[in-house]
């Protein structure tokens, strides 16, 4: 990178407002140092408790569904293609623009797991919130665990406490795997 790009992506995080930016491998240490720096930053930024509790609570499903469901990247890796840098597996930044919080994450799923997050998405998106909330029910009621040790409830649940449509899209890599790419607006 060159230093000329470096003040080009200080400017950038600057124009989003951005109060935190990171690139890597989503670890448990990395999870907590997260919740704490954004934690202090939100009682210096946020007079609403209630919108700072939002966006913690938020935040925390957003990391674990990075830290959970990584989908395939080791086998990405193994591939040593020559057209896929990849040095790390996740991307996650939150912002400050305005009169909202955006929590943006990023990270590699295969492409039969990007056709079922699609499915899943497009289905929470487009209920109300009394519905959302009893999909959340039925979801929390079958009680289907997965391999990860997860339910299935963190993309509805941060439907039901964000309070607004989940903005999202996939990115095609290869035959393979795509990029995950979710956006959070917070209120």
């Amino acid at each position: 990178m060159s230093l000329n790009t470096i003040y080009e992506f200080y400017q950038t995080m600057e124009r989003e407002d951005a109060m935190i930016s990171f690139k890597g491998d989503i670890t448990a240490d990395l999870l907590n140092s997260v919740l704490l720096i954004i934690e202090s930053k939100l009682v210096a930024l946020e007079k609403s408790t209630k919108t700072r509790k939002k966006v913690y609570n938020v935040l925390v499903e957003c990391l674990q569904n990075l830290y959970h469901h990584n989908y395939g990247i080791d086998a990405l890796r193994e591939e040593k293609r020559s057209d896929i840098v990849l040095p790390n597996s996740s991307i996650l930044i939150i912002s400050n623009p305005k009169n909202h919080y955006e929590i943006k994450t990023g990270n590699f799923v295969s492409i039969q797991k990007a056709k079922e997050i699609e499915k899943k998405l497009e289905k929470i998106n487009n209920l109300d919130k009394p519905q959302l909330r009893e999909f959340y029910k039925t979801v929390l009621n079958e009680g289907k665990i997965s391999c990860k040790g997860t339910a299935g409830l963190g993309l509805i649940d941060i439907a039901r406490k964000s309070g607004n449509k989940l903005e999202y899209s996939f990115l095609s890599i290869n035959e393979n795997y795509s990029f995950f790419c979710l956006n959070v607006k917070i209120n």
